[in-house]
Protein backbone atom coordinates (compact mmCIF):
# COMPACT_ATOMS: atom_id res chain seq x y z
CA UNK A 1 0.00 0.00 0.00
CA UNK A 2 1.42 3.55 -1.18
CA UNK A 3 0.97 5.59 1.95
CA UNK A 4 2.07 9.44 1.56
CA UNK A 5 2.06 12.71 4.20
CA UNK A 6 -0.73 14.78 3.25
CA UNK A 7 0.45 18.49 4.18
CA UNK A 8 -1.53 21.35 2.54
CA UNK A 9 -2.56 21.02 -0.63
CA UNK A 10 -4.63 18.25 -2.60
CA UNK A 11 -1.61 18.08 -5.33
CA UNK A 12 0.11 15.74 -2.75
CA UNK A 13 -3.28 13.21 -3.01
CA UNK A 14 -2.79 13.55 -6.59
CA UNK A 15 0.33 12.26 -6.38
CA UNK A 16 -0.33 9.07 -4.10
CA UNK A 17 -2.87 8.04 -6.78
CA UNK A 18 -0.52 8.00 -9.57
CA UNK A 19 2.24 6.10 -6.93
CA UNK A 20 4.74 8.99 -7.43
CA UNK A 21 7.97 7.44 -5.88
CA UNK A 22 9.20 9.15 -2.46
CA UNK A 23 11.56 11.96 -2.55
CA UNK A 24 15.11 10.80 -1.93
CA UNK A 25 17.71 13.11 -0.26
CA UNK A 26 21.09 12.96 1.03
CA UNK A 27 22.69 13.19 4.02
CA UNK A 28 26.26 14.70 4.86
CA UNK A 29 27.88 12.12 7.20
CA UNK A 30 27.28 12.52 10.67
CA UNK A 31 30.81 14.16 11.90
CA UNK A 32 31.11 16.67 9.24
CA UNK A 33 32.77 19.64 10.66
CA UNK A 34 31.10 22.85 10.58
CA UNK A 35 32.00 25.02 7.87
CA UNK A 36 32.52 29.17 8.22
CA UNK A 37 28.82 30.87 7.02
CA UNK A 38 29.50 31.72 3.05
CA UNK A 39 26.44 33.69 0.85
CA UNK A 40 24.70 31.29 -1.87
CA UNK A 41 24.33 33.44 -4.72
CA UNK A 42 21.00 35.30 -5.94
CA UNK A 43 20.25 37.94 -8.32
CA UNK A 44 20.55 40.75 -6.08
CA UNK A 45 18.43 43.32 -6.08
CA UNK A 46 19.31 47.04 -7.27
CA UNK A 47 18.00 50.72 -5.75
CA UNK A 48 17.40 53.25 -7.89
CA UNK A 49 21.34 54.08 -8.51
CA UNK A 50 21.78 51.00 -9.41
CA UNK A 51 23.70 49.66 -6.61
CA UNK A 52 22.59 46.29 -5.05
CA UNK A 53 20.79 46.49 -1.96
CA UNK A 54 22.54 43.98 0.93
CA UNK A 55 20.93 40.86 1.20
CA UNK A 56 21.34 38.44 3.88
CA UNK A 57 23.76 35.85 3.68
CA UNK A 58 22.55 31.91 4.23
CA UNK A 59 24.61 29.81 6.76
CA UNK A 60 25.94 27.01 5.19
CA UNK A 61 28.15 23.47 6.53
CA UNK A 62 26.73 22.13 9.54
CA UNK A 63 24.54 23.68 11.72
CA UNK A 64 22.82 22.77 15.26
CA UNK A 65 19.26 24.59 14.81
CA UNK A 66 17.49 25.33 18.28
CA UNK A 67 18.07 23.44 21.32
CA UNK A 68 15.38 21.38 22.52
CA UNK A 69 12.11 22.07 24.80
CA UNK A 70 11.73 19.64 27.77
CA UNK A 71 8.70 18.14 28.93
CA UNK A 72 8.58 16.02 32.01
CA UNK A 73 6.57 14.83 35.14
CA UNK A 74 8.06 13.66 37.91
CA UNK A 75 11.18 11.84 36.42
CA UNK A 76 9.68 10.90 33.19
CA UNK A 77 11.04 13.76 30.27
CA UNK A 78 10.01 14.21 26.32
CA UNK A 79 12.40 16.38 24.66
CA UNK A 80 11.04 18.69 21.54
CA UNK A 81 13.03 19.12 18.65
CA UNK A 82 11.45 22.36 17.04
CA UNK A 83 11.52 21.93 12.92
CA UNK A 84 10.98 24.66 10.83
CA UNK A 85 10.90 25.51 6.74
CA UNK A 86 12.53 26.95 5.09
CA UNK A 87 16.07 26.35 5.46
CA UNK A 88 19.34 26.98 4.17
CA UNK A 89 19.53 24.92 1.14
CA UNK A 90 23.62 23.91 1.55
CA UNK A 91 22.41 23.48 4.92
CA UNK A 92 23.58 20.48 7.07
CA UNK A 93 22.22 19.69 10.37
CA UNK A 94 24.74 18.12 13.33
CA UNK A 95 23.89 18.49 16.89
CA UNK A 96 25.98 16.50 19.00
CA UNK A 97 24.22 17.16 21.90
CA UNK A 98 21.01 16.05 20.48
CA UNK A 99 22.68 13.01 19.01
CA UNK A 100 23.50 12.34 22.53
CA UNK A 101 19.78 13.03 24.23
CA UNK A 102 18.22 10.75 21.34
CA UNK A 103 21.23 7.64 22.15
CA UNK A 104 19.94 7.64 25.56
CA UNK A 105 16.04 7.70 25.20
CA UNK A 106 14.18 4.65 24.69
CA UNK A 107 11.02 6.05 21.82
CA UNK A 108 11.21 8.02 19.42
CA UNK A 109 7.60 10.04 18.69
CA UNK A 110 6.82 11.16 15.06
CA UNK A 111 5.96 14.66 14.78
CA UNK A 112 1.66 15.07 14.47
CA UNK A 113 0.52 14.29 11.34
CA UNK A 114 -1.74 13.23 8.85
CA UNK A 115 -1.44 10.57 6.47
CA UNK A 116 -3.39 8.93 3.09
CA UNK A 117 -4.13 5.66 1.97
CA UNK A 118 -5.08 5.19 -1.64
CA UNK A 119 -4.48 1.60 -1.54
CA UNK A 120 -4.31 -0.99 -4.61
CA UNK A 121 -7.68 0.68 -5.95
CA UNK A 122 -5.26 3.34 -6.91
CA UNK A 123 -4.53 2.02 -10.32
CA UNK A 124 -8.24 2.34 -11.32
CA UNK A 125 -7.83 6.16 -11.28
CA UNK A 126 -4.98 6.55 -13.75
CA UNK A 127 -7.21 6.53 -16.97
CA UNK A 128 -8.80 9.44 -15.26
CA UNK A 129 -5.65 11.61 -13.84
CA UNK A 130 -5.16 13.43 -17.38
CA UNK A 131 -6.24 16.86 -16.89
CA UNK A 132 -6.98 16.59 -12.93
CA UNK A 133 -5.16 19.60 -12.15
CA UNK A 134 -7.09 21.96 -14.83
CA UNK A 135 -9.63 24.12 -13.78
CA UNK A 136 -12.77 22.45 -14.69
CA UNK A 137 -14.72 24.17 -17.44
CA UNK A 138 -12.01 24.74 -19.06
CA UNK A 139 -11.45 28.41 -16.83
CA UNK A 140 -8.08 30.06 -16.64
CA UNK A 141 -6.76 32.00 -13.50
CA UNK A 142 -8.00 35.36 -14.95
CA UNK A 143 -11.71 34.36 -14.82
CA UNK A 144 -11.43 32.74 -11.32
CA UNK A 145 -8.88 35.26 -9.09
CA UNK A 146 -10.22 38.34 -8.23
CA UNK A 147 -8.71 41.21 -10.31
CA UNK A 148 -6.33 42.82 -7.78
CA UNK A 149 -4.45 39.30 -7.11
CA UNK A 150 -4.34 38.47 -10.56
CA UNK A 151 -2.61 41.85 -11.46
CA UNK A 152 0.01 40.41 -8.55
CA UNK A 153 0.43 37.08 -10.03
CA UNK A 154 1.42 38.35 -13.27
CA UNK A 155 4.78 39.61 -11.90
CA UNK A 156 5.32 36.52 -10.65
CA UNK A 157 4.43 34.06 -13.13
CA UNK A 158 6.94 36.08 -15.82
CA UNK A 159 9.51 35.73 -12.74
CA UNK A 160 8.96 31.90 -11.94
CA UNK A 161 7.11 30.40 -15.09
CA UNK A 162 8.25 32.14 -17.87
CA UNK A 163 7.20 30.87 -21.20
CA UNK A 164 4.77 28.45 -19.77
CA UNK A 165 1.16 29.85 -20.02
CA UNK A 166 0.18 26.17 -19.43
CA UNK A 167 -0.19 27.37 -15.82
CA UNK A 168 -3.25 29.92 -16.43
CA UNK A 169 -5.11 26.22 -16.92
CA UNK A 170 -4.06 24.75 -13.45
CA UNK A 171 -5.97 25.41 -10.57
CA UNK A 172 -5.01 27.99 -8.09
CA UNK A 173 -4.06 25.44 -5.05
CA UNK A 174 -1.14 23.55 -7.20
CA UNK A 175 -0.21 26.94 -9.19
CA UNK A 176 0.57 27.86 -5.27
CA UNK A 177 2.38 24.83 -4.60
CA UNK A 178 4.43 25.11 -7.74
CA UNK A 179 5.20 28.74 -6.91
CA UNK A 180 6.01 28.24 -3.55
CA UNK A 181 8.56 25.23 -4.02
CA UNK A 182 10.17 27.82 -7.34
CA UNK A 183 10.41 31.22 -4.99
CA UNK A 184 12.14 28.82 -2.77
CA UNK A 185 14.67 27.40 -5.17
CA UNK A 186 15.57 30.89 -6.26
CA UNK A 187 15.91 32.27 -3.03
CA UNK A 188 18.57 29.35 -2.01
CA UNK A 189 16.26 27.59 0.10
CA UNK A 190 14.64 24.22 0.83
CA UNK A 191 11.52 22.91 2.36
CA UNK A 192 14.10 21.47 5.24
CA UNK A 193 12.72 17.55 4.92
CA UNK A 194 16.80 16.66 5.75
CA UNK A 195 16.31 17.31 9.01
CA UNK A 196 13.65 14.91 9.84
CA UNK A 197 15.16 12.43 8.07
CA UNK A 198 18.29 12.53 9.81
CA UNK A 199 16.47 12.57 13.37
CA UNK A 200 14.96 9.40 12.13
CA UNK A 201 18.19 8.15 11.31
CA UNK A 202 19.80 8.55 14.66
CA UNK A 203 16.85 6.97 16.01
CA UNK A 204 17.44 3.97 13.92
CA UNK A 205 20.69 3.61 14.77
CA UNK A 206 20.35 3.77 18.56
CA UNK A 207 17.40 1.48 18.34
CA UNK A 208 14.26 4.06 19.51
CA UNK A 209 11.16 2.49 19.61
CA UNK A 210 9.50 3.96 17.04
CA UNK A 211 5.70 5.64 16.98
CA UNK A 212 3.67 6.57 14.48
CA UNK A 213 0.90 8.76 15.87
CA UNK A 214 -0.56 9.92 12.76
CA UNK A 215 -3.98 10.21 11.76
CA UNK A 216 -4.48 8.06 8.84
CA UNK A 217 -7.62 7.75 6.23
CA UNK A 218 -7.98 5.52 3.83
CA UNK A 219 -9.47 6.93 0.19
CA UNK A 220 -12.23 4.40 -0.50
CA UNK A 221 -12.47 4.68 -3.93
CA UNK A 222 -9.68 6.93 -5.94
CA UNK A 223 -11.24 6.34 -8.81
CA UNK A 224 -14.08 8.22 -8.15
CA UNK A 225 -13.01 11.18 -6.37
CA UNK A 226 -10.91 11.70 -9.28
CA UNK A 227 -13.76 11.72 -11.60
CA UNK A 228 -15.26 14.41 -9.11
CA UNK A 229 -12.50 16.44 -8.18
CA UNK A 230 -12.36 16.53 -12.15
CA UNK A 231 -15.86 18.07 -12.79
CA UNK A 232 -16.03 20.04 -9.60
CA UNK A 233 -14.77 23.70 -8.36
CA UNK A 234 -13.00 24.02 -5.09
CA UNK A 235 -12.45 27.46 -2.81
CA UNK A 236 -8.66 27.13 -3.46
CA UNK A 237 -8.16 31.18 -4.67
CA UNK A 238 -7.07 31.96 -0.74
CA UNK A 239 -4.59 28.77 -1.10
CA UNK A 240 -2.62 30.95 -4.32
CA UNK A 241 -3.63 34.54 -2.69
CA UNK A 242 -1.76 33.73 0.75
CA UNK A 243 1.16 31.98 -0.96
CA UNK A 244 1.35 35.51 -2.90
CA UNK A 245 1.44 37.42 0.30
CA UNK A 246 4.16 35.34 1.98
CA UNK A 247 6.61 35.96 -1.12
CA UNK A 248 5.09 39.93 -1.20
CA UNK A 249 7.49 40.35 1.71
CA UNK A 250 11.08 40.41 1.16
CA UNK A 251 12.27 36.87 0.23
CA UNK A 252 15.58 38.37 2.83
CA UNK A 253 12.85 38.06 5.43
CA UNK A 254 12.62 34.23 4.96
CA UNK A 255 16.45 34.27 4.82
CA UNK A 256 16.82 35.98 8.13
CA UNK A 257 14.35 33.49 9.93
CA UNK A 258 16.33 30.49 8.20
CA UNK A 259 19.25 31.38 9.42
CA UNK A 260 17.77 32.17 13.03
CA UNK A 261 16.78 28.70 13.03
CA UNK A 262 20.28 26.91 11.71
CA UNK A 263 22.40 28.99 14.55
CA UNK A 264 19.73 28.12 17.22
CA UNK A 265 18.74 32.14 18.13
CA UNK A 266 15.74 30.97 20.10
CA UNK A 267 14.72 35.37 20.51
CA UNK A 268 14.71 35.57 16.86
CA UNK A 269 12.88 32.83 16.52
CA UNK A 270 10.15 33.82 19.36
CA UNK A 271 9.73 36.96 16.87
CA UNK A 272 8.64 34.49 13.92
CA UNK A 273 5.29 35.27 12.55
CA UNK A 274 3.75 32.02 10.30
CA UNK A 275 1.82 32.71 7.69
CA UNK A 276 -1.50 31.04 7.17
CA UNK A 277 -0.75 30.19 3.72
CA UNK A 278 -0.44 26.41 4.83
CA UNK A 279 -3.91 26.75 6.40
CA UNK A 280 -5.51 28.48 3.79
CA UNK A 281 -4.84 25.72 1.52
CA UNK A 282 -5.97 22.92 3.70
CA UNK A 283 -9.16 24.81 3.78
CA UNK A 284 -9.41 24.21 0.23
CA UNK A 285 -8.61 20.80 0.28
CA UNK A 286 -11.70 20.45 2.63
CA UNK A 287 -14.10 21.95 0.39
CA UNK A 288 -13.40 20.01 -2.29
CA UNK A 289 -16.04 17.08 -3.64
CA UNK A 290 -12.88 14.57 -2.29
CA UNK A 291 -13.97 15.96 1.08
CA UNK A 292 -17.77 15.72 0.27
CA UNK A 293 -17.31 11.56 -0.69
CA UNK A 294 -15.24 10.96 2.65
CA UNK A 295 -16.41 13.44 5.41
CA UNK A 296 -13.85 12.10 7.71
CA UNK A 297 -11.31 14.15 6.04
CA UNK A 298 -12.51 17.55 7.04
CA UNK A 299 -10.97 18.18 10.73
CA UNK A 300 -8.57 15.67 10.70
CA UNK A 301 -5.40 17.99 11.56
CA UNK A 302 -7.31 18.41 14.66
CA UNK A 303 -7.44 14.68 15.10
CA UNK A 304 -4.05 14.25 14.63
CA UNK A 305 -3.37 16.89 16.78
CA UNK A 306 -5.37 14.60 19.38
CA UNK A 307 -3.84 10.96 18.73
CA UNK A 308 -0.41 12.70 18.86
CA UNK A 309 -0.82 14.18 22.48
CA UNK A 310 -2.45 11.08 23.81
CA UNK A 311 0.58 8.78 22.23
CA UNK A 312 2.88 11.69 23.93
CA UNK A 313 1.06 11.29 27.16
CA UNK A 314 1.71 7.49 27.26
CA UNK A 315 4.91 7.63 26.34
CA UNK A 316 5.95 9.93 29.12
CA UNK A 317 4.35 7.36 31.06
CA UNK A 318 6.40 4.67 29.97
CA UNK A 319 9.66 5.82 29.41
CA UNK A 320 12.18 7.39 31.29
CA UNK A 321 13.39 9.18 27.77
CA UNK A 322 11.40 10.07 24.80
CA UNK A 323 12.60 11.99 22.02
CA UNK A 324 10.15 13.81 19.32
CA UNK A 325 10.17 16.41 16.58
CA UNK A 326 7.36 18.98 16.34
CA UNK A 327 7.00 22.22 13.86
CA UNK A 328 7.75 25.41 15.98
CA UNK A 329 4.80 27.34 14.87
CA UNK A 330 3.10 24.14 17.30
CA UNK A 331 5.42 24.43 19.81
CA UNK A 332 4.64 28.23 19.81
CA UNK A 333 1.39 28.06 19.46
CA UNK A 334 -0.76 28.91 22.53
CA UNK A 335 -3.30 25.69 21.36
CA UNK A 336 -0.83 23.95 19.41
CA UNK A 337 -0.07 19.98 21.19
CA UNK A 338 3.03 21.53 23.90
CA UNK A 339 0.62 23.87 25.26
CA UNK A 340 -2.20 21.30 25.29
CA UNK A 341 0.62 19.19 26.96
CA UNK A 342 1.22 21.93 30.18
CA UNK A 343 -2.67 22.12 29.95
CA UNK A 344 -2.75 18.66 31.17
CA UNK A 345 -0.32 19.62 34.13
CA UNK A 346 3.13 18.82 32.17
CA UNK A 347 5.71 20.90 33.34
CA UNK A 348 7.35 22.80 29.73
CA UNK A 349 10.90 24.17 29.58
CA UNK A 350 11.89 26.00 26.15
CA UNK A 351 15.81 25.83 25.17
CA UNK A 352 18.67 27.33 27.78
Amino acid sequence: MKRIMFQTTLSLLIAAVVSLPAWSQTEAPAGAPANAPTAQPAAAPTMENGEALPQTVLVSGARPGPGLWKVSKGEHVMWVFGAYSPLPAKMEWHSRAVEKIIANSQEYLKAPEVSVDVGWNAVAALPFLIGAKKNPDGRELKDILPPEVYARWLPLKQKYFAGDNSVERERPTFVADELYSRALRQAGLSKGDEVRKRIGELADKYKLKFTDASYHVEIKQPAKAVREFKKSSMDDVPCLAKTIDSLDTDVDVMRTRANAWAVGDLDEIRKLSFADRAAACSNAFGTSSVATLQPELIGMHARASEQWVAAAEKALATNASTFTVVHIKDILNPNGVIATLQAKGYTVEPPK
